[in-house]
């Protein structure tokens, strides 16, 4: 298959890795790095790169930032922002995606732990998770042409000790299962699954 990963990162790049491991192409994406680049806040830059990329297969992002703040400190900047760029920019990665993509393709997006587990100053990061796994849950029984859609959504990596401070008690994953989840998706015939890289109470 040929697969967009879009989001050059930590995530971005181990999956990238275990698809080629497999077999599979993959062409990167980033708004300064990978193969090509596009803006996914701007959904005009998403069909202009989608509309020159070829024929693909599946589309994976691990992309998409979060300001958070405090929710009283929190500015409509902050809000606005993270909605638009791992909420949004997500939706319309799909969006853009679908007129051109394989038929029985597939899209894998990526929230994470705070949709089921909550931290200090973590309602933005709470809110736009949510946004992205009801957006898969409700566009898994309207894709046409055979397409899917999954989520992954890893809890904080253990490739990134920067982080874990703010998610005391959190057990970390290691970056490959997080990748192992988005082969999964892509390579099985599931669709409107959350992934989850997480252990929660329930």
């Amino acid at each position: 298959m040929r697969i967009v990963v879009v989001g050059t990162g930590t995530i971005g790049a181990a999956v990238k890795q275990i698809l080629e491991e497999h077999g599979h192409g993959v062409v990167t994406v980033g708004r300064r790095s990978g193969d090509l680049q596009a803006d996914m806040t701007d959904v005009e830059s998403l069909r202009a790169l989608f509309a020159g990329l070829g024929s693909f297969d599946a589309v994976a992002s691990a992309a998409g930032d979060v300001f958070p703040a405090p929710l009283a400190q929190a500015s409509d900047a902050q809000w606005a922002d993270s909605i638009a760029a791992k909420g949004m920019g997500q939706i319309n990665l799909v969006r853009a995606a679908l007129p051109v993509i394989a038929d029985g393709g597939s899209f894998t997006l990526i929230s994470g732990v705070l949709t089921d587990e909550r931290i200090p100053a973590g309602t933005i990061g709470t809110t736009v998770n949510h946004l992205v796994e009801g957006f898969v849950k409700g566009a898994a029984s309207e894709l046409p042409r055979g397409l899917r859609i999954n989520c992954v959504s890893p809890t904080v990596l253990a490739e990134s000790p920067g982080y874990h401070p703010y998610f005391a008690g959190f057990t970390p994953v290691a970056v490959r299962e997080v990748a192992q989840a988005y082969l999964r998706a892509i390579a099985n015939p599931i669709t409107g699954r959350i992934l989850k890289l997480h252990r929660t109470d329930g």
